[in-house]
């Protein structure tokens, strides 16, 4: 079912301007469209299409070689959760295998220290070019995520920069995601129902087949619009609004055609600790978590090689933490 009504539009040029009065415009905008929907539409001239362009070449470069030479960045290989996802490997509780492969990159750190495992150098692949095509991509991404995050401390009642010194080492991560060309695929998921576990991911896809849960409990399509980026909000920025925005649960579904989709999700600091910044009706008591920590719990539950680790006993999970699905709208039940 097709709704574009239900997701807002907010152009957030005006986030590059030096007018504090242009800034808190669009900071005013974002706020009523994430209250409004945890899903919406971001345009901006800051958006430089050229990199896009770019990226979208070097990942059809990059996923069209032969199976060996893809698994050789396998991600189980890398010391930071980077490198290439084959199909299989990925699955959510509850959902079948997800009917897609990616190459995962993080922030590219030359250390690790060993005690944060989403930080460190990426495991880079030896194919020309994908380096080059892939990090000017992310660094400009990341530069625009400051500027929203500026909007959000705005938007919540803080000061503008009241994020800023917990953006100096965060995980945030940019997947490169290939959906193979599968006439079968006509009601199998290319990714099972799930929240984003970060702060606010933006989208850029070359196809259709996402579909989010409107504020009815509906599934809805999430109609391609060229001159625009899909954002959504995840898990730690409905704690960090004490439940003023929502994470959306999203999912892709019957994908027959070739399809790329590259998100990148935002997040603070490793050891941030997130909590709601704004009082709360009450209703709902968010826990304090560390950043990375609730990130990386989550990721454990859903690759495999990090499974195959838990049960050789090598990684040992906080049963505490905030279990996958406690976050965002639910479906509605069927009548």
């Amino acid at each position: 079912m097709t709704d574009a009504a239900t997701l807002p539009v907010v152009d957030i040029s005006g986030l590059a301007s030096a007018d504090a009065a242009e800034r808190r415009a669009v900071a005013a905008a974002l706020d009523r469209a994430c209250v409004r929907s945890g899903f919406l539409y971001v345009t901006g001239a800051q958006f430089d299409r050229a990199l896009f362009n770019r990226l979208l070449a070097t990942a059809r470069a990059y996923f069209a070689q032969d199976s060996a030479a893809k698994m050789a960045s396998y991600i189980g290989r890398s010391a930071n959760h980077s490198g290439y996802v084959p199909v299989g490997e990925e699955r959510f509780a509850g959902s079948p295998v997800d009917l897609k492969e990616a190459f995962d990159v993080n922030n590219d750190y030359p250390h690790d220290d060993g005690r944060r495992p989403l930080l460190g150098p990426n495991l880079w692949p030896a194919m020309p070019g994908f380096r080059d095509g892939v990090l000017p991509y992310y660094r400009h991404l990341s530069a625009i995520g400051a500027q929203l995050f500026g909007a959000f401390a705005t938007a919540l009642g803080l000061a503008e920069d009241h994020f800023a010194p917990h953006l100096r080492h965060p995980p945030n991560q940019l997947r490169l995601i290939h959906y193979p060309h599968a006439p079968e695929a006509d009601d199998r998921p290319g990714i099972g129902a799930h929240t984003d576990y970060e702060c606010f991911t933006l989208l850029f896809a070359t196809g259709p087949g996402l579909q989010v849960i409107a504020p009815d409990g509906r599934w809805i399509d999430v109609p391609q619009r060229p001159d625009a980026m899909v954002m959504n909000i995840g898990d730690m920025m409905e704690t960090l609004s004490n439940g003023r925005y929502t994470a959306t649960t999203h999912r892709v579904r019957k994908v027959p055609d070739e399809r790329y989709s590259f998100p990148l999700f935002f997040t603070l600091d490793y050891d941030y600790v997130v909590a709601p910044l704004i009082p709360g009706d009450g209703t709902r008591v968010y826990p304090p978590v560390a950043s990375g920590a609730h990130l990386f719990h989550q990721t454990a539950q859903t690759f495999a090689y990090l499974k195959e680790r838990r049960a050789r006993g090598e990684l040992v999970l906080d049963d505490a933490m905030p279990p996958p699905g406690s976050f965002g709208r639910r479906e509605a039940a069927a009548a």
